[in-house]
């Protein structure tokens, strides 16, 4: 805006003077207005950035630095368990090569009938070399010269017509698939590599596609465990199935995990799946849809509400009641652990003694005065679902988080950002039975390529034998 100079004050009119000044009171208001909005901005960006420490953000989207002050990675190595199945192969290898002294090197002196005062054991672990085999069948036709019947050799059990694979070849497709999470044209290319079969992307469809028929009876049994158990937990994710916004849900029972891909996010998902049965405990976040689970009572995960509470400590890190809260939530954690265990570390008495201290100090906490507008929003939300918060203390085999269902669902994370979604909705139902398959195989330590070389259908390696039927 270009301002008039005085004289041209002094010469214009009352009248373009008074709309000269109300033009100015807008202009002044306009930016008042800027300057509020942007003071609140840069408010915004003084606070720390959520991370999946202080948020439910997964790790994923995390920021990465190399700060001195960083914690250490953890050190990647083989699992827990790992190094058993590696002593057994070194107590029982496939084949010892024996390597004795026959002369000495020195004076040439027979030493062969010398017993060895130390043998130096070394080995080497190897693949045998893949190759495919074909099982061929004959069946033979005969017409009936008395009836002119025609007549056809009976197919023994998986040599039947329609099957062009055997089970472990489709195991290994599937288990490349939804394990892998390869591409049909990175399978093709995978088992033309590795195994010398040439398979088509047609044929890879037709091998999901029949697993996930194969796995939809098992998964329906899996359904029907998990509604039956006391004690179930559950979460769910977003999902694309043929381009269109979908929720993958996963629902934990006691020994099995069932999942299912649905196109809403709402009760009703929950409602249908549990029918006329009620749990007795139903572990979950905040979520309004998970609240509403026919169940008796409530466990609000631990963990998020530990994340919420970390956000307040990196925005006001001299906030006292976060940070109280925060260590009775995580008092209460280890409380249960060393109780509900074989062996308890503490007598029921002493057990029920602290959880009372622990009930009324959590009491006290949400009772104080609160400022910080974060605070008072987790103070709102904590005596909203008071009674959900310390479920797990007096219910045996609760547990204070639901990491169990985020995990089960990282699968299917993973799975979506590689694949960018499911193209059909036959691939979706048949992805989802077949994750209720594989997660609870891993849910009963079971191995994953076995469990699916057994839903695929009978063995057939066994006619390499001559002497099989």
């Amino acid at each position: 805006m270009i301002l008039p100079t005085s004289n041209q004050l002094d010469q214009t009119p009352h009248a373009d003077l008074v709309a000269m000044v109300r033009a100015l009171i807008e202009r002044v208001e306009w930016l008042e207005e800027e300057n509020r909005k942007l003071k609140t901005e840069i408010e915004r960006l003084k606070q720390p950035p959520a991370n999946s420490r202080n948020s439910s953000q997964p790790p994923s989207r995390d920021q990465k630095s190399n700060q001195a002050t960083d914690k250490p990675k953890k050190k990647h190595g083989p699992p827990f368990g790992h190094k058993r199945s590696i002593r057994e192969l070194i107590d029982n290898p496939n084949r010892t090569i024996s390597v004795k002294v026959q002369h000495c090197e020195k004076c040439h002196e027979d030493l062969s009938s010398v017993e060895p005062a130390k043998i130096v054991r070394r080995q080497i672990t190897e693949l045998p070399e893949f190759s495919p085999v074909v099982i061929e069948s004959q069946q033979h036709e005969v017409t009936c010269p008395h009836c002119q019947c025609l007549n056809r050799g009976q197919l023994p059990e998986g040599l039947q017509a329609d099957h062009y694979f055997g089970p472990r070849l489709e195991a290994a497709v599937v288990f490349l698939k939804h394990q892998q999470h390869l591409s049909y044209e990175r399978i093709a290319q995978t088992v033309r590599e590795m195994f010398g079969i040439e398979l088509s992307e047609g044929g890879i469809a037709s091998i999901i596609a029949r697993a996930g028929e194969r796995a939809a009876v098992p998964a329906a049994e899996i359904k029907e465990q998990v509604i039956a158990s006391p004690v179930i937990k559950s979460d769910e994710t977003s999902a694309r199935v043929s381009g269109r916004n979908s929720w993958h849900w996963v629902f934990i029972g006691a020994s099995a995990v069932y999942h299912i891909i649905a196109p809403r996010r709402n009760a009703k998902v929950i409602t249908d799946l549990m029918g006329n049965t009620r749990a007795d405990v139903w572990v979950c976040d905040c979520f309004g849809a998970q609240l509403k689970a026919p169940a008796d009572v409530f466990q609000l995960c631990l963990q998020h509400q530990l994340r919420d509470l970390q956000r307040v400590l990196d925005q006001q890190p001299e906030s006292p009641r976060a940070t109280q809260m925060q260590h009775l939530f995580r008092e209460a954690i280890h409380l249960n652990n060393r109780f509900d265990c074989p062996e308890p570390q503490q007598s029921l008495t002493g057990f029920m003694r602290r959880v009372s201290e622990m009930e009324n100090k959590l009491d006290v906490l949400l009772n104080q005065r609160l400022t910080s507008p974060e605070e008072r929003k987790l103070q709102k939300r904590f005596l909203l679902h008071r009674q959900k918060l310390l479920t797990f203390l007096y219910y045996p085999g609760v547990p204070a988080t639901n990491n169990q269902s985020e995990q089960s669902l990282r699968t299917s994370v993973i799975h979506r950002k590689v694949t960018n979604g499911l193209r059909s909705d036959w691939g979706a139902n048949a992805y989802a039975d077949l994750l209720s398959v594989i997660a609870t195989a891993k849910i009963n330590s079971q191995r994953v390529f076995e469990t699916l070389v057994n839903l695929m259908g009978p063995p057939v390696l066994h006619f390499l034998d001559a002497s099989s039927p």
